[in-house]
């Protein structure tokens, strides 16, 4: 009788841990996957910036490019959120 409410114990203890590893793993794929595509849009666009208005006959063409740059960036945080979906609604 000891052993089997032992055994409960135990069971409840790593399921409790196996969640706050779940949640941690979870918010931490989302703040490390928000927080480098933001500071690589960031530099994309101070990039761009300084270019239009250094040469501002190409601002088309690095209007363009900026906004490939930047959906192509997006798409890093996208995966995030979906990485983070599945470790909370699927482990």
């Amino acid at each position: 009788m000891l052993q089997n409410v032992q055994d409960v114990a135990s069971q409840a203890a790593q399921s409790a841990q196996v969640l706050g590893f779940k949640y941690l793993g979870a918010a931490l794929c989302m703040a490390i996957g928000g927080m480098v595509p933001a500071f690589g849009e960031a530099q994309i666009v101070i990039r761009a910036i300084d270019g239009m208005a250094r040469q501002p006959e190409i601002e088309g063409a690095l209007f363009r490019a900026m906004i490939v740059g930047q959906s192509i960036l997006e798409t890093i945080a996208i995966y995030c959120l979906i990485v983070s979906i599945i470790l909370l609604l699927v482990v």
